[in-house]
C-alpha cells in the first residue's frame, strides 16, 4: 500500500503536531505500507534522518529567483524560506527586516545540523572499502562531477567526504603536516552572512568571507578552534539541494595554505 500524507501533524503546536506525525507514520510502516509525507516539523526531518528505513528529501529551487526546480534531493530536507518567499511576493520590506530583527542571535546562526564530515586519507581506496564493506555507507555522486581523489559516502542522514592527496597539492601538504583524520565538521546554518558575522563579533577566527558556489550554496569556513582542536566550516543550502560539492571542500584545504 503507497500513503500520501500532507503537512502532516499541522495546524497545531509543533511539539504536539510533530510527535504525532512520527506515531502515524510508524503506525503505518509497520503495517508495511509505503509512507510519503510532506512536513514543515523539525520533529518528522529529525525523525527522517536517525530512522533505518526513511529519508528525508528536499526538493531544489534556483537561488536567485527561489522558483523549484521539481528535482528531488535524497539525503537531508529542505528550508522554508519564508522571509525570502515574503519578498518575492510583494511584502513591504519594512515588515520582513522587522522579522529579521525578531528572530533570536541563537536561531539566525543556528546550526540545524551536521551537513558532512570532511576526511583527509593517505589511501582513498582503502578508506572507501572500509566505509562501504564494514559500515554500510556507499558512494553518492558530488554535486560537480567525478574529481580525482574525492569520494562521497552515505549512510542514513550521514555523509563523509574522503580526500587523498591526489585531489590537490593543498591536500597532500596538509596530509604531510598533519596526517589523515577528520580535516573539518560543516555546519549547516539557516544564513551563512548572518552565521558569520555573529562569529566575527566573538572574535572567532574565520578563515574566508562567504562564497556561493554554482548551485547557490553559501559557505564559510572557521580556523582550528584552539581548545577542542576542531575545524568548522559552515554551510547554508539556499540553492538547489545537490550533492556535496568537490569545490567547495577543497577550498577549505587551500585557504590552509
Amino acid at each position: 500500500s503507497l500513503v500520501l500524507l500532507d503537512e502532516l501533524g499541522a495546524g497545531t503546536d509543533p511539539l504536539e503536531g510533530g510527535a504525532l506525525g512520527v506515531a502515524v507514520i510508524e503506525h503505518f510502516r509497520t503495517r508495511g505500507a509505503t509512507v510519503i509525507s510532506t512536513t514543515h516539523y523539525e520533529a518528522l526531518k529529525t525523525y527522517a534522518a536517525t530512522t533505518a528505513g526513511v529519508t528525508a528529501a528536499g526538493f531544489g529551487f534556483t537561488p536567485d529567483t527561489f522558483e523549484p526546480t521539481y528535482h528531488i534531493q535524497y539525503g537531508s530536507p529542505g528550508r522554508s524560506l519564508a522571509l525570502e518567499m515574503a519578498g518575492r511576493i510583494g511584502l513591504n520590506p519594512t515588515i520582513i527586516d522587522s522579522a529579521r530583527k525578531n528572530l533570536s542571535e541563537r536561531e539566525a546562526q543556528l546550526a540545524t545540523r551536521i551537513d558532512h564530515l570532511v576526511v583527509a586519507v593517505t589511501d582513498l581506496d582503502a578508506a572507501v572499502a572500509s566505509f562501504t564493506e564494514r559500515f554500510g555507507f556507499h558512494r553518492t555522486p558530488l554535486a560537480d562531477g567525478d574529481v580525482p581523489g574525492v569520494a562521497a559516502l552515505h549512510a542514513g542522514g550521514v555523509t563523509v567526504v574522503f580526500v587523498g592527496a591526489e585531489a590537490s597539492p593543498a591536500v597532500a601538504t596538509y596530509l604531510e603536516r598533519h596526517g589523515g583524520g577528520v580535516q573539518h565538521v560543516a555546519i549547516e546554518v539557516l544564513n551563512a552572512g548572518y552565521a558569520r558575522a555573529c562569529l566575527a563579533d566573538t572574535e572567532a577566527s574565520l578563515l574566508t568571507n562567504v562564497v556561493i558556489d554554482d548551485a547557490g550554496h553559501e559557505q564559510f569556513f572557521a580556523a582550528r578552534d584552539a581548545t577542542t582542536g576542531v575545524q568548522l566550516g559552515f554551510i547554508s543550502r539556499t540553492g538547489h539541494r545537490v550533492g556535496v560539492a568537490a569545490a567547495n571542500v577543497l577550498t577549505m584545504f587551500e585557504a590552509l595554505l
